[in-house]
């Protein structure tokens, strides 16, 4: 794997348009591209380098029989300072849900995997995973850490434990022991529902993008041939490779019609004054299609929303809760309601519950749409998109300031006028502007799409 920066964030865009629909190869080996979390590269850093060079020695050394291999016994000697056999791996962005045969799959590909434990805590869901050999979990937490396993979500975040190995009890969809297929399936955690383990559980599953909302191509891929040369592992999931449809993002898996769990927020401390379904409609939408919302009645600082599925609110929960929203700091938990109740026939509501399964403003419906990679948090930035000829730099600077907003910085995209880039004077305002202003008409049939920006201008 490498890191490479371009001159440019134009450079980088068309880059990544250019080698998306046709793969790149380099000595008849597949090179994948993809956007990277980093702004810029440093090259100062020798301590790291110098890490680096020393596990790539070790992994060489693997390779040619010099250090033990993965399954067998590790030397001690092979252990460097603060290493263990066991990887911590975060899932962050868990825009769908991640199962231990998916780790299993990636993390084999790397060497002999002895036991996986998963668990959520501090609302993250997080996995404890033991391999046979140190060397091997350093070579597999530098070739994964920071890398998505689909595109644009589910973030691996890996370092050490200072466990130096796991004590697994059960065999089940939580945690798994490799070496003991007698462990018991243990008591209060049952399996998936079969069409569920179907979809999420099956082989294969990393070379096809989820069913539901969505379909993401699998952002990992590990062509044949690449990597260590690894013993095979009974009962190890095939190569993680990308299928033209994959890559599409057009394939479904049949029987996963949603995602398990609950898809309704608690939207708590909002501003009654500002607030109303549309609105909340418009920002949650940024981070999954919102089906409906409802203002309480007797208490109209609190609302529920209710996504597509429970990923997509988890998604939105992370990214908004905490943020300011009209002068007050908005806060989003899992509501205890598994839907929102739309009000019965006669029923007093004064329009505080909206029903939007239906609206045309979606963002995340046509599978394998650009939306999906372009999912970022609250942002002083906007993206701004779908603009005929005839706007102006003025025109949309003069837009925003009559929206109430101090306009910083803007620019427009340099190979693609109809996309341009707005600095707000802060967060908060970006995301009034959003709120107010996605879907705004400019006339010539153009109306404004906005979004949450990485970048900076």
């Amino acid at each position: 794997m490498a890191f490479l920066e371009m001159a440019s964030e134009e450079a980088a865009v068309t880059m990544i348009n250019y080698y998306t629909p046709v793969t790149p190869h380099l000595r008849s080996q597949p090179v994948y591209i993809q956007y990277s979390n980093h702004r810029e590269l440093k090259t100062d850093n020798l301590p790291n380098q110098a890490r680096a060079q020393a596990a790539l020695q070790a992994v060489s050394a693997v390779q040619s029989g010099n250090l033990s291999l993965p399954g067998a016994a590790s030397n001690e000697g092979t252990l460097l300072p603060g290493q263990s056999p066991v990887l911590r791996i975060i899932i962050e962005n868990l825009f769908y849900p991640v199962t231990l045969e998916v780790l299993h799959q990636i993390f084999s590909k790397f060497g002999t995997v002895l036991k996986i434990i998963t668990f959520t805590k501090n609302n993250q869901f997080q996995a404890l995973l033991q391999y046979a050999d140190p060397v091997i979990a350093q070579y597999a937490k530098m070739a994964l850490d920071g890398q998505n396993i689909y595109n644009a979500c589910c973030t691996l975040r890996i370092d050490f434990s200072k466990l130096t190995s796991l004590n697994v009890k059960y065999n089940n969809d939580k945690s798994r022991d490799f070496t003991r297929l007698d462990l018991p399936t243990g008591d209060g955690q049952p399996s998936l529902e079969p069409p569920m383990a179907a979809a999420f559980g099956a082989p294969g599953i990393m070379s096809s993008p989820y069913a539901g909302a969505a379909g993401f191509a699998p952002a990992i891929a590990f062509p044949q041939g690449a990597g260590l040369s690894v013993p095979a592992v009974p009962g190890a999931l095939g190569p993680l490779t990308l299928t033209s449809s994959a890559v599409s993002g057009r394939m479904a898996i049949p029987g996963a019609s949603g995602i398990p769990g609950n898809s309704v927020l608690l939207v708590t401390n909002l501003n009654p004054d500002f607030i109303t379904p549309h609105g909340l409609f418009i920002l949650f939408g940024v981070y999954g299609d919102v089906h409906r919302v409802k203002i309480m009645f007797n208490k109209k600082e609190n609302a529920l929303v209710q996504m597509a599925d429970a990923s997509q609110a988890q998604l939105a929960m992370n990214h908004l809760s905490g943020q300011r929203l009209y002068g007050k700091v908005l806060r989003a938990t899992l509501s205890k309601h598994q839907a929102v109740q739309l009000p019965r026939e006669g029923q007093e509501d004064q329009g505080l519950t909206k029903d939007f399964s239906n609206s045309p403003l979606h963002r995340f419906k046509k599978p394998g749409s650009k939306n999906f990679q372009n999912i970022f948090p609250p942002s002083a930035t906007l993206h701004l998109s779908n603009i005929p000829p005839s706007v102006t730099m003025d025109d949309l600077k003069n837009l925003f300031t009559e929206a109430g907003c101090s306009v910083k910085a803007f620019k427009f995209f340099q190979k693609d006028r109809k996309m341009a880039l707005i600095q707000l004077g802060s967060v908060e305002e970006a995301i009034q502007a959003l709120i107010e202003l996605h879907n705004h008409d400019l006339g010539e049939n153009h109306h404004l799409r906005v979004s949450f920006s990485k970048s900076t201008i």
